[in-house]
């Protein structure tokens, strides 16, 4: 807090106007009730005097402060607001990705794991690590898996509505009614087109990436090998880690733990026993239930909405992708999820399976097996950024203008062409307060 000064009084030489002279000049001090991580100063008041008795008496009040405690304090990100947010680089094909644990804390909790197992001292696990459910995250997985039902069938009519374009040489989609002349082709013959897409008709899986993985009816059960990969179903690996948290489905059982696991170090010492996978027992209603999961030929069971209808859609849409990337975080907070540093893949359960499909860099030197690590949001449903149209009726996006045009999710930029409010936080990722200039105008802005 600031401290009380004394009041000091002292004569300095003012000029004044004609016919008045300065008699004294009192200086004050005064105590703010303000703390000092905001304001660092002192005010003063300057109070002048005059002989001349038509003079009147005149009260300056100054503020001085010091910046020197604003100026070494931090600020943070989400204090200032951001005009343009750079999306995240794309992360080179022949490299491998980055852990999202750095590697000293992976090394440092090992090392006490093994220390831990030479004393013969058992490895402390809490659900769902030892393999029991956690009771408050049971209705979080539920929530995701109503969310991803409307998610996948608003897509599906939307779809019907807004024009989505595929790249057939790679992975890049863009939403508007014809394609854009934007030179990012990443795919093999690419330096023959020079680095231009060849657009086809896109369909949901290119707007919403497949990301699937093996349903398992024990997690902590043995290891899924190359040659019985075939035993085992794939679905999409959101419903799967839903499955895991708690959810109850027909087609897909899970076991569930009365009794927690032990483990000694790596080794498992007492997982309650293995039990044979019950028999499926297949029905209408469970069949009609997994295809609403599933995105396997889903626009064919939707038929076009009616126009007035299309808004309304595009709103639950982006209502039920938040929600479904904010329980998939809350989820993987708790649950393991495990992603291949080279590829795509993903797998849902304490360890990774033994299947050699990888074959991205250097898979020669692994046998085709994939590289396993901790996994991200952004693996498990990625969001597949595309470029912003703001004008969908006016002319291709152009190569030269690119760095002015914005990104956004696919699904946010589906629904948002078809009427829905763009949520707040992608509103500076899309550049929606930048003019696009002409072609004639880019190269005088800086």
């Amino acid at each position: 807090m600031l401290q009380q000064l004394s009041a000091v009084v002292y004569s300095p030489w003012i000029p004044l106007r004609k016919g008045a002279s300065s008699r004294s000049m009192e200086l004050k001090t005064y105590h703010f009730p303000i703390p000092r991580s905001s304001f660092y100063g002192i005010k003063f008041q300057v109070t002048q005097a005059y002989d001349n008795e038509n003079a009147t008496r005149r009260q300056i009040i100054i503020f001085c402060t010091d910046g020197r405690l604003t100026r070494g304090r931090k600020v943070n990100k989400l204090e200032a607001s951001q005009q343009n947010v750079e999306l995240p680089p794309v992360l080179p094909r022949k490299k491998k990705k980055p852990y999202p644990i750095p590697i000293t804390k992976i090394q440092q909790a090992a090392r006490a794991d093994k220390k831990l197992a030479e004393m013969g001292i058992e490895k402390p696990l809490g659900p769902p690590k030892n393999g029991l459910l956690v009771p408050e995250l049971i209705p979080v997985a539920y929530e995701v898996v109503d969310a991803w039902k409307n998610l996948i069938s608003g897509l599906a009519q939307l779809l019907h509505v807004v024009p989505v374009h595929a790249c057939s040489e790679c992975s890049d989609i863009h939403v508007a009614l014809a394609g854009h002349n934007i030179q990012d082709c990443r795919g093999p013959a690419s330096g023959s087109r020079k680095s231009f897409h060849s657009w086809v008709k896109g369909s949901i899986n290119d707007v919403l990436l497949p990301i699937e993985s093996y349903h398992k009816f024990d997690p902590f059960g043995r290891r899924i090998k190359h040659e019985t990969r075939f035993s085992y179903d794939r679905i999409p690996a959101v419903i799967e880690l839903c499955i895991q948290a708690g959810v109850e489905l027909p087609d897909y059982p899970s076991r569930r733990r009365t009794r927690p696991i032990r483990m000694l170090g790596k080794k498992v010492i007492d997982m309650g026993g293995l039990i044979e996978e019950p028999e499926l027992h297949s029905s209408h209603a469970s069949g009609s239930l997994t295809m609403e999961l599933d995105t396997y030929r889903i626009q064919d069971r939707y038929s076009p909405p009616a126009e007035s209808d299309v808004p309304k859609i595009a709103q639950q849409t982006v209502k039920a992708y938040e929600k479904v990337k904010t329980g998939v975080t809350k989820l993987m907070k708790k649950y393991t999820v495990k992603a291949c540093g080279y590829c795509s893949e993903v797998h849902v359960g304490p360890w990774g399976h033994n299947a050699k499909l990888c074959g991205e860099f250097k898979h020669q030197w692994r046998d085709g097996k994939h590289g396993w690590q901790d996994a991200t949001v952004d693996e498990m449903f990625p969001p597949n950024y595309v470029w912003h149209v703001e004008d969908t009726k006016g002319p291709p996006l152009k190569n030269t203008l690119k760095r002015f045009y914005g990104k956004a999710p696919a699904v946010v930029e589906v629904c948002m062409q078809a009427g829905a409010q763009v949520p707040d936080k992608y509103r500076s990722m899309m550049r929606l307060d930048i003019v696009v200039p002409e072609n004639m105008e880019a190269r005088f802005v800086a």
